[in-house]
């Protein structure tokens, strides 16, 4: 199972870490984390924590790109819910397993709708759910943006800010206990599923 998990993850590692060095990696970095956001699976951190390891200078820099693409993406994840239910949306949310109970957990969002675009902005709970779902019951926009603002800049300048002031020493971390962070960071992904099928 380890092996399983962690060579996807290896490589996609060894590829973020030959990307960083090229001149158009920030705009990969962007679309992964646009992506991610309305429907893609993968979390932008996997590509974030290599590019920062190679070149340390600009973690900063690459979080500021993870947090706007993902708020853009959130809000096209946003449009989806709010104009496109039932031709994307529905399918989307069918996919990860909330189709059906969908309807209750919109009634749910509609009183705690801004704490529910923080936490999932912050934590492993699905991202793109949360966009679909604020389109979905018409969360006041102003309110999605700086909730997503607050939440996303502040998991991704964790991240950077933890990479910078620790350097190398988590280089070699990272790539010595490599398949055991992919086990982690995948039990986290189906912990955040789990979480959001908990509520609906």
């Amino acid at each position: 199972m380890i092996a399983a998990i962690s060579q996807p993850i290896r490589r996609l590692y060894d590829w973020s870490l030959e990307v960083a060095a090229h001149r158009h990696a920030h705009w990969y970095l962007g679309g992964v984390s646009f992506a991610e956001s309305s429907f893609f699976p993968v979390p932008p951190d996997l590509m974030l924590i290599p590019m920062a390891i190679a070149n340390r200078s600009r973690a900063f820099f690459y979080a500021f790109i993870c947090t706007v693409a993902s708020v853009l993406g959130g809000l096209a994840g946003y449009a989806i819910g709010a104009l496109f239910f039932e031709l994307i949306a529905q399918p989307i949310l069918t996919f990860y397993g909330y189709g059906e109970k969908f309807s209750a957990f919109s009634d749910l969002y509609r009183e705690y709708g801004a704490w529910i675009v923080i936490a999932g902005g912050f934590t492993p709970i699905p991202y793109k759910v949360i966009t679909i779902a604020s389109g979905v019951v018409t969360l006041n926009p102003l309110v999605f943006i700086l909730a997503s603002f607050g939440s996303r800049g502040a998991r991704f300048f964790l991240v950077a800010g933890l990479l910078y002031l620790f350097g190398p020493p988590i280089k070699t971390f990272v790539e010595k206990y490599l398949p055991w962070l992919a086990i982690l960071a995948f039990l986290l992904l189906i912990g955040g599923f789990v979480v959001i099928g908990g509520l609906i």
